[in-house]
């Protein structure tokens, strides 16, 4: 996930407006607030208008759009959280359009029309989304129709394949899921760390421990590897024409909290001591790394530069934080004041847009940064409903009153990625654009890292 679009900050101070009104000792307030933020981020979807394509927001870069087909899967799992943790179910018809629409010809989640961008952790985010409709018993589709569970297991199912994972450094899953596409010979931590959250997730619900080998196996080779290291630090990936030893070591929120949900889904499973220390370890990188001052921030991103998918992380961080204080309760006193300070703080910046109510990403500065979006709102949501997460009932399993109706085959009889339509002139060019501005953000980042 690398976007094109690239901000730099600081940028000029605004007036000061009122903030987004939020008393956060009344939950009504904080739901009142956060369906605020949830319109304005809508706002910049219009996938329902005559015209437009149900379910992604506009893009993919350079002509389309700011957004990647990735974005929109992530917004829809948010809106889905949002649904869960509020009780308001006004976005879920668009919810469950969007996903429907974007579950593609073989329901999996992959279509022709974003092979040229597509990475295994583009796909994973849309089968993340899809667990989350399965463990909260969100509207299920009609038995012709794609159903959640199943969603999830095609997703799964393809990025097991022999032709995503080989080619060095042993079991790890490329991150493009084309051979095509620039970055098809990096191994990272998102992809696997999706991986492992959505096989984790699964194990949860259907009882299937051929999801916790999986799992486990993908854990160990993240630690064999040395993305994550004996300080609970977690980095980014490498490439394998070096057997994956020279590791980018910038740190990316998301990539420690996608770890952190898979394992507090794991425990909550398997109750074996072994994922309660994982997850104490996670957090203690997260809580070091992510808030050193009782604020989320990026570190790879708020000090120069952003990317347009940077302007997420924070919201999976809020999130994916809450889910594990809510099914490991040991937790819940370390994760719960964190999220609350956090929340508070990007609040208290959401001055900006017409309405004066629109946020920023630069929580820690308490001022309006100047630059809005789609991906700075959902990280407001994130940290907003995060704080509601353990008064809101428990992930459901398919021995809890789950509905959602699953096929361990799906997705094993589709073609592989290699075959999808050759990718275009103009496809590569972007893919090469991508790959300038990867590497450029690299070593901006880890020039300011190693400062």
């Amino acid at each position: 996930m690398i976007s094109s679009l690239v901000y730099l900050f600081p940028l000029y101070p605004l007036a000061a407006r009122a903030a987004l009104e939020v008393d956060f000792s009344s939950k009504d307030s904080i739901r009142k607030a956060a369906s605020q933020v949830a319109e304005d981020l809508l706002s910049y979807y219009h996938g329902d208008e005559y015209g437009q394509i149900p379910g992604i927001l506009p893009g993919p870069p350079p002509d389309g759009g700011d957004y990647y087909w990735w974005e929109g899967g992530a917004m829809w799992g948010t809106l889905l959280d949002y649904w869960h943790w509020t009780g308001d179910d006004s976005f879920n018809n668009l919810t469950y359009q969007g996903m429907q629409w974007q579950a593609g010809p073989n329901a999996d989640f992959v279509n022709n029309n974003w092979s040229f961008s597509l990475g295994n952790d583009d796909q994973a985010f849309w089968g993340m989304s899809a667990v989350i409709a399965a463990e909260f018993n969100f509207q299920d589709p009609p038995e012709s129709d794609p159903q959640w569970l199943a969603l999830a297991q095609a997703v799964w199912n393809e990025q097991t394949a022999d032709n995503l994972r080989d080619g060095g450094c042993g079991f790890g899953l490329r991150w493009q899921a084309n051979s095509l596409n620039q970055g098809f010979t990096y191994k990272n931590t998102i992809a696997n760390g999706c991986f492992f959250n959505i096989g984790s997730r699964l194990a949860r619900y259907t009882k299937n421990d051929t999801y916790t080998d999986w799992s486990v196996r993908t854990w160990d080779w993240l630690v064999n590897v040395g993305y994550i290291d004996d300080d609970w630090n977690v980095f980014d990936g490498a490439d394998i024409s070096n057997n994956c030893t020279e590791i980018n070591k910038q740190q990316f929120s998301y990539n420690a909290a996608v770890l952190l949900q898979g394992a507090a889904a794991l425990y909550d499973y398997t109750q074996d001591q072994v994922w309660l220390d994982r997850i104490n370890g996670l957090l203690d990188g997260i809580e070091r790394t992510f808030f050193p001052n009782g604020t989320a921030i990026e570190p790879g991103c708020e000090t120069g530069v952003c990317t347009t998918d940077m302007l997420t992380y924070k919201g999976f961080l809020h999130r994916w934080m809450a889910y594990t204080a809510q099914l490991v309760p040991s937790t819940s006193d370390r994760i719960m004041p964190l999220l609350m300070s956090s929340a508070k703080s990007a609040a208290s910046q959401c001055t900006g847009g017409d309405n004066g109510r629109q946020c920023g990403f630069h929580w820690a500065s308490g001022k309006f940064d100047g630059v809005l979006g789609a991906g700075q709102q959902m990280s407001a949501l994130g940290a907003l409903i995060s704080v509601l997460a353990v008064d809101s009932s428990t992930p459901v399993t398919n021995s809890t009153g789950g509905t959602s109706q699953g096929n361990p085959d799906a997705g094993q009889s589709r073609t592989t990625y290699n075959e999808l339509e050759p990718v275009t002139t103009g496809d590569k060019a972007g893919a090469g654009i991508l790959t300038v501005v990867a590497v450029s953000l690299a070593s901006v980042s880890l020039w300011w890292m190693v400062k």
